[in-house]
């Protein structure tokens, strides 16, 4: 398989080529290889004739020239829109139709500033109200020379969507700060409205991405601030490939629980194809989150929802611009910096905190360490000095307005306490700093701390680390960070709530010799300088190319939904037919549970028939060309209990016993020395671990036992079921025949060869004693939502078996009715469980090996019959067609043709059926379907025989 196997896509490197890897991760690996090799002689040629001019670099020279230009060499293969809130500019009105632009230099813009695969065009909120059309065109045509699409929001959109919903419900609850404790109905009423301008905010910006959406493009959506925005796109072109990447942390399932759009917000950010997360710790939080509170499936490899489709979702820690920081140590404007830097505090070790002012940052706990170290340490006292840089944010909200307060405070105090006339331990600054200043500050910081008590990534620490290659200090870091992950080898980890902890880490750090500073920065360094923002950024975007490859090969293996209208004119054109039901799940009533799978157990386990099919059904087993057939793994009482109005077969506990709603009690299809002797051991194991797992339930048949956890925590459920399963095969049925089929949330143990495929035969042997057929069955439709074990009642009317159908096995099938006539129809027994039914076997029959079996009728009528001429033995075959089918000499009972059979799988799209179906509601609409072209075809006829003379 090629890396890009669509011929239109961009990109392609790979066509042609026969001796591609077919795996994933060869595939990327051979990509990546690739796209070093190339960058590496890109550079090279940068290095040798674009050398800059020293003093000559300004902080957002390349950014500029990256916005504006195309990216020289080679044309970019592949257009990528990147979406996120705001756009790398900063946008100010000079005129009715003027605008200055300023570019700011983010991690993303740095991100892709070295992609040389891709021509980026940024897509966002500029950061300026503009009500007037004159002034969006003008904006919009200056923005344009900078790569830029713009999407107008209104002020009041931006408060309730930005400033509400984003900054004061999504960012806290993510950092688990959780939700605003306001006034309960305020805090209801101000949430639905900011939600409501939330998703409208997310659906403006789909319809800009729409509008400049070409095929082809890759579109990457960012941040919190756009989780309904792959929803959005997916519904306006299935097709697009997006992918979602989050810069903040993902807070555990019992955080995210308490969100009252908790189930919109992860079920829009499914429809991407691609999820990423800086750290595993946010993946394996978001697939938990859509395991617990959405029902869904958690796969190694992302999130599977019940059609089959897989979202991936996978860990891309972010980096930097390495080379960016190396090369500005060695500007002049730099080493003067560094220069002044050293003298001014000569004699002293240098400790340096660069953050935002915000309570995530842990700044009143990283003062408070070192005021702690201060007092068991006097010797440091006068050598060492805390440089800490805290960024003003948000300072309108009284929160940080508090904040500001608490940690000038602290500052002052410990000043105060420690500080002499000429030197005080703590130089605090509410400012920020340019890049050179910044450079030269972490070139000569001998320790650094980051002391974040939840944060995304904390690039600080990846900058500080790129800039120490000379002086090799010393990174203090919280385990709460996301950079904890890729640094911790090198760093000095620390839980930033533990004041003593961190205190006896400066002393560490302060007292570490020589050679372990070395070989920890060296670990560090190595990684900042591999794994770099470019890296992130092409590795993010190629594992989305590839994901959407991938389930274009996964769409090939989903069966397609059921043909309504070809299923209901050819019901209408054939005159034996057989429907094969299900009962759970398919015909069931839909128990509403919103944002949780198997929310309302009581209701759930009534296993009550759909109100809305009780008139169809009726309709369909008065027909006198229809036989309806219930197919199910449920006990007698229950399927008594919901069809026993109905004329109808009846076959509970996967065919075991048979019935007939009008025509006597239970028989059953047993053999005769079936060994039941392990249900009270199995029972017991059961017992055992359903005590141990709340809401779990046993349900006990007559030949069979099922644990169902569908209602228990899933992982939990799962858990306990893979210790089940240990502690069964080795002990209670090591030496039964029996097995075990699991379900996704279920456990049966039954006796060996019990399929609904291998009760078929059964169904089809009583059918035809109880119903005299004059004609053979021209049309099957079976539905229902089997076990991946049962799925073999799918195939047994298939004519010919699809290949990829190969591991589940095949019924013995059709059979001809021969063998019933040799022997009498089974007497129903006296009692409940009745005696052993027929087992009528043979050969299967389909359109080609029905015209067979004719001839060799006539073959064995002509040896029978030696003596008759051919115009009696004509009038004889006549005469034996027209007698009821169980006194047929030979017949076949099945004469399908491919196109009249309908084989479907409710809720499931990768299965062994020929369609799917999504839900009991639609197998309700199907069915009515099907009851009102039999009423409508049962007046036609009326009508036709009445007119007849």
């Amino acid at each position: 398989m090629h890396f890009y196997e669509i011929e239109h896509m961009p990109g392609n490197k790979f066509n042609g080529n026969s001796n591609v890897p077919t795996s994933r991760i060869s595939r990327l690996l051979e990509l990546r290889q690739l796209k070093r090799t190339s960058r590496a002689s890109l550079n090279e040629v940068s290095d040798n004739s674009n050398s800059p001019e020293p003093g000559s670099g300004h902080d957002f020279s390349r950014v500029e020239q990256y916005l504006e230009d195309a990216v020289a060499g080679s044309p970019p293969t592949q257009r990528l829109l990147v979406v996120a809130n705001r756009l790398p500019v900063s946008a100010v009105r000079r005129g009715e139709d003027s605008w200055s632009l300023e570019i700011s230099a983010g991690g993303l813009v740095s991100a892709l500033l070295g992609v040389k695969e891709f021509e980026a065009r940024w897509i966002g909120w500029a950061g300026v109200n503009v009500p007037d059309e004159v002034g969006q065109k003008a904006l919009t045509k200056a923005l344009a020379e900078k790569r830029c699409i713009p999407v107008f929001l209104d002020e009041e959109i931006v408060h309730q969507y930005y400033n509400g919903y984003c900054n004061n419900i999504l960012w806290p609850l993510f950092h688990y700060l959780g939700l605003p404790q306001e006034d309960r109905l305020a805090t209801t009423r101000s949430f639905q409205s900011q939600f409501a301008a939330y998703k409208k905010a997310n659906q403006m910006f789909a319809d800009v991405v729409n509008q400049h959406y070409e095929e082809g493009d890759v579109v990457w959506c960012h941040d919190y601030h756009l989780m309904f925005l792959p929803e959005c796109l997916k519904k306006h072109n299935s097709k697009m490939k997006v992918g979602w990447f989050l810069h903040t942390p993902f807070p555990s399932s019992e955080i995210h629980r308490t969100l009252p759009s908790r189930s919109e917000l992860l079920s829009a950010v499914l429809a991407a194809d691609l999820v990423g997360f800086h750290t595993y710790d946010y993946a394996r939080h978001f697939v938990s989150a859509c395991t617990r509170i959405l029902g869904l499936e958690g796969t190694p490899e992302g999130v599977e929802d019940d059609q089959g489709r897989l979202t991936r979702v996978a860990a891309f820690p972010i980096g930097i611009d390495s080379d960016r920081f190396i090369r500005a140590l060695e500007v002049p404007q730099v080493q003067v910096h560094i220069k002044e830097l050293m003298e001014r505090f000569a004699g002293r070790k240098v400790m340096l905190g660069v953050d935002r002012l915000d309570m995530i940052k842990g700044i009143p706990q990283k003062i408070l360490a070192f005021e702690k170290f201060l007092e068991e340490n006097p010797y440091w006292r006068d050598r060492v000095v805390l440089l800490q840089i805290a960024v003003p944010t948000r300072t309108d909200v009284p929160e940080y307005q508090k904040l500001t307060s608490q940690v000038h405070e602290i500052v002052g105090r410990i000043n105060g306490r420690f500080g002499t006339l000429t030197r005080v331990p703590i130089h605090h600054l509410d400012r920020s700093l340019d890049f050179h200043a910044l450079c030269a500050l972490y070139a000569v910081t001998d320790i650094a701390l980051v002391t974040s008590l939840r944060d995304g990534m904390n690039l600080v620490s990846y900058e500080f680390v790129a800039c120490q290659d000379e002086k090799k200090g010393v990174l203090i870091l919280s385990e709460f960070a996301g950079a904890a992950q890729s640094l911790g080898a090198g760093a000095l980890l620390v839980n930033p709530w533990n004041i003593t902890e961190v205190a006896a880490a400066i002393g560490k750090a302060l007292n570490m010799s020589d050679e372990e500073r070395e070989k920890r920065h060296q670990i560090n360094f190595l990684h900042v300088t591999e794994h770099t923002a470019q890296e992130w950024a092409e590795f993010f975007v190629s594992e989305l190319n590839d994901t959407v490859v991938e389930a274009q090969l996964r769409i090939t293996q989903i069966r397609p939904a059921l043909p309504v209208e070809c299923a209901v004119n050819n019901f209408l054109d054939c005159s034996n037919r057989l429907l094969i039901l299900g009962f759970n799940a398919a015909l069931t009533e839909t128990i509403d549970t919103p944002g949780r799978r198997g929310g309302d157990q009581v209701k759930d386990m009534n296993f009550k028939l759909h109100p809305e099919l009780k008139g169809p059904l009726s309709v369909l087993c008065n027909d006198p060309k229809s036989t309806i057939v219930i197919l199910s793994g449920s006990r007698r009482s229950d399927l008594d209990n919901n069809f026993v109005e109905y004329d109808m077969w009846l076959a509970a506990e996967h065919g075991m016993f048979l019935r007939h709603t009008r025509r006597g009690d239970w028989m059953t299809t047993m053999p005769e020395h079936l060994n039941l002797d392990w249900i009270p051991s199995v029972y017991h194991v059961f017992e055992y671990f359903k005590e141990r797992t709340p809401r779990s339930t046993i349900e006990l048949r007559d030949t069979s036992l099922v644990w169902n956890y569908k209602y228990a925590d899933f992982e939990f459920g799962r858990l306990q079921a893979r210790d089940m399963l240990q502690h069964l095969w080795t002990g209670p049925i090591s030496n039964a025949s029996v097995e075990v089929v699991q379900g996704s949330r279920s456990v049966e143990v039954r006796p060996v060869g019990v399929t609904k495929g291998s009760a078929i035969d059964r169904i089809l042997g009583e059918i035809v004693h109880s119903k005299p057929l004059k004609s053979p069955i021209d049309y099957v439709l079976c539905i229902g939502h089997f076990l991946e074990k049962d799925e073999d009642v799918y195939t047994f009317f298939e004519p010919e078996l699809p290949c990829e159908n190969a591991s589940h096995p095949r019924s013995k099938g059709a059979f001809d009715s021969s063998k019933l006539a040799e022997r009498a129809p089974p007497k129903p027994p006296a009692n409940r469980s009745g005696s052993k039914g027929s087992h009528g076997k043979g050969q299967r029959s389909s359109s080609n090996s029905n015209s067979n079996s004719n001839s060799e009728k006539v073959t064995n009528n002509n040896h029978n019959n030696g003596g008759l001429s051919r115009k009696q033995q004509q009038q004889q075959q006549q005469q034996q067609q027209q007698q009821p089918l169980e006194k047929t000499s030979s017949w076949n009972v099945l004469d399908l043709k491919k196109d009249n059979y309908f084989s479907c799988a409710v809720g499931r799209s990768r299965t062994s059926a020929r369609y799917t179906i999504g839900s009991s509601d639609d197998v309700v609409s199907f069915l009515t379907r099907l009851a009102e072209a039999s009423s409508s075809s049962s007046s036609s006829s009326s009508v036709s025989s009445t007119s007849t003379p």
